[in-house]
């Protein structure tokens, strides 16, 4: 065996294309990604529930009901019938809110090929199992490599073709190991790169997912300072120790701390914690300022995935004892009726700790009072 025969395996290689692509969910994220995937020249078939939706996207080559403006690639094909999206699919993309992907997956199990990959684009943690996403996939569809779409990415940018980039990730199997290109990971990556949208591969299923979840509700809470008249210290320290929120839950449930770091989780975290594009970031300011949850979004009933995960993420985190403090301060303000400004004012009075945390350092804050009581420990 020469060096070159040892170092191949570094070089870039090619792996095969998906040629069917179905997308399930024909939202604004949906149709994004249908129009990377149809970019990239595969033939796509898009799921939507609306019929005004598919039509417009057949007719026009436009979703204006989730994407007004923007012009779609030629060549999507709509459909209201979930298993005609789903006949001759090569790889499945599931993109609908988090709330309603078991329902989804238990549909589409008599209707998926064989062995067909599924790819999650919904982020969050089941609130009554505590279950990943990636879990109920595979506890409906058995038999199925599962994997998640996850990244920075805003929808609108993303169908416009501004530059994007994103993680795929799927644990591997040994066989994955022995033929990483022949992978759904790798196959799905290059199905979806195009001069426009660039994807990474990654074997951390579980770390893409946590850092999914949990940066949601460290948006809500950037939001709420920012809506509270708090400047950009306070959201760069929230954004930092809420990554720090992140590795320690991912590393408990068994993921890696240096894929938090990435794009599906220190660059998620940036982009959505950033931008009132972001509906979590978008809720938390207008709570920061004073505008009850009902009257939030001009009254009307949108659905804020970290409003959700903030009972979710911090239920997981309290089973597996990890402390969780910004996460378990967004939940009181959100579902125990806490007053905004004093349940921040306790996190920020809460113990010194030592970074890095092996210093295993903590002290009284001077500022902690017997009615301020830390927020260090989830309970």
């Amino acid at each position: 065996m020469t060096l070159d025969d040892l170092t191949s395996r570094h070089r870039p290689s090619r792996a095969r294309r998906y040629a069917n692509v179905a997308v399930l969910g024909a939202g604004a994220w949906g149709t994004a990604l249908a129009s990377v995937a149809r970019r990239g020249g595969a033939n796509v078939r898009l799921w939507g529930r609306r019929e005004a939706v598919v039509d417009d996207i057949n007719t026009n080559a436009r979703n204006d009901t989730f994407l007004p403006g923007i012009d779609l690639p030629a060549g999507i094909a709509a459909t209201t019938d979930l298993a005609a999206a789903l006949n001759g699919a090569e790889v499945v993309l599931i993109v609908v809110p988090s709330h309603s992907i078991r329902g989804l997956c238990a549909d589409i199990a008599p209707l998926i090929g064989p062995g067909v990959p599924v790819a999650l684009c919904a982020k969050g943690i089941e609130e009554s199992t505590g279950f990943l996403m990636g879990q109920i996939a595979r506890s409906e569809l058995p038999g199925h490599p599962v994997g998640v779409i996850s990244g920075p990415t805003f929808a609108d940018e993303t169908a416009m073709g501004y530059l994007t980039a994103a993680t795929v990730a799927f644990d591997f199997t040994y066989q994955d190991r022995l033929s990483p290109f022949d992978s759904p990971a790798a196959r799905l990556a290059v199905t979806m790169s195009t001069e426009h949208f660039r994807a990474y591969v990654s074997d951390d299923l579980v770390g893409v997912e946590v850092g999914g979840a949990v940066k949601n509700v460290i948006a809500i809470a950037c939001g709420m300072m920012t809506g509270a008249g708090f400047a950009k210290n306070t959201r760069a320290a929230l954004i930092t120790r809420g990554m720090d929120e992140m590795k320690r839950l991912a590393e408990a449930l068994g993921g890696k701390r240096e894929t938090v770091t990435g794009l599906s989780g220190a660059g998620d975290l940036t982009l959505t914690c950033s931008s009132e594009s972001s509906r979590n970031m978008s809720l938390g300011v207008q709570l920061g300022a004073g505008t009850p949850r009902n009257e939030c979004f001009e009254g009307k009933p949108v659905v804020v995935e970290g409003e959700l995960n903030a009972i979710s993420v911090t239920n997981l985190a309290r089973r597996v004892h990890v402390s969780m403090p910004i996460c378990e301060a967004v939940r009181a303000v959100l579902h125990d009726g806490a007053d905004l400004r004093g349940t921040f004012a306790r996190l920020w009075s809460s113990p010194i700790e030592s970074e890095p945390r092996a210093m295993g350092l903590s002290l009284d804050h001077p500022s902690a009072t017997p009615s301020n009581t830390p927020m260090t420990e989830a309970t």
